[in-house]
């Protein structure tokens, strides 16, 4: 599948845990079924519009948000939208390992 179905489909499971939404909730409320949720979320199906937007709705995200910074060539990629990204798939405890390690590699940065 192409790379911005594969970037969709991540948004689409961040944002889906961070509610704390099963695909079968998700699927329930958007109106899709649960297998479908996960072949969207692995980037393995193309969705509509329209079912985009749906999934959007019931995640109380921005249609935008789902699609922000696609179709950009490597070098225009955003570092923290990457590093958003990568982090927000993360559990709770993991984020805040990282951040943990961030700050002190903060702190040693001039050094």
């Amino acid at each position: 599948m192409s790379e911005i179905a594969k970037i969709v489909g991540k948004r689409i499971r961040n944002n889906r845990t961070k509610l704390g939404l099963s695909q079968e909730e998700l699927a329930e409320f958007a109106g899709c079924h649960p297998t479908y949720i996960g072949q969207l979320e692995r980037g393995e199906k193309n969705a509509t519009i329209e079912t985009i937007e749906k999934i959007s709705k019931s995640l109380d995200v921005p249609l935008s948000k789902l699609f922000e910074k696609l179709g950009g060539s490597k070098e225009e990629r955003d570092m923290a939208l990457e590093c958003y990204e990568f982090i927000s798939a993360k559990s709770k405890e993991e984020q805040e390992q990282i951040y943990r390690i961030l700050m002190e590699m903060d702190k040693y940065k001039g050094n």
